[in-house]
């Protein structure tokens, strides 16, 4: 069993950086892939990165590629999304998430986070 705790929402301007952490609990999440997703008000779950176990393979959506990078820290069980030139489009609750078969679809993973609010205004 895994639980996941994300930080480091919060509201930035356009152009900022804000940098979320994931923090897992339980042996094994060294040994799952992991990603982040966000939603938007009214809008559906969307994938944003994802990061396989071993930290060597890095996935990201077109539209923050070059702005936003994953990361994790097996050794103390926390992944992480830096996220610079922040756009207000962006603006969405973020969930991290562990164990995919398919990094793409959030049907396919097995533990999720309760999510942490990004807010950028413009």
């Amino acid at each position: 069993q895994v639980q996941l705790e994300e930080s480091g929402g919060g509201l930035v301007q356009a152009g900022g950086s804000l940098r979320l952490s994931c923090a897992a609990s339980g042996r094994t999440f060294s040994s799952y892939g992991m990603g982040w997703f966000r939603q938007a008000p009214g809008k559906e779950r969307e994938f944003v990165a994802a990061i396989s176990w071993t930290g060597a393979s890095t996935y990201y959506i077109d539209s923050v590629k070059g702005r936003f990078t994953i990361s994790r820290d097996n050794a103390v069980n926390t992944g992480y999304l830096q996220m610079n030139s922040l756009e207000p489009e962006d603006t969405a609750v973020y969930y991290c998430a562990a164990k995919w078969s398919d990094y793409r679809n959030p049907r396919t993973y097995g533990y999720w986070g309760q999510g942490t609010q990004v807010t950028v205004s413009s």
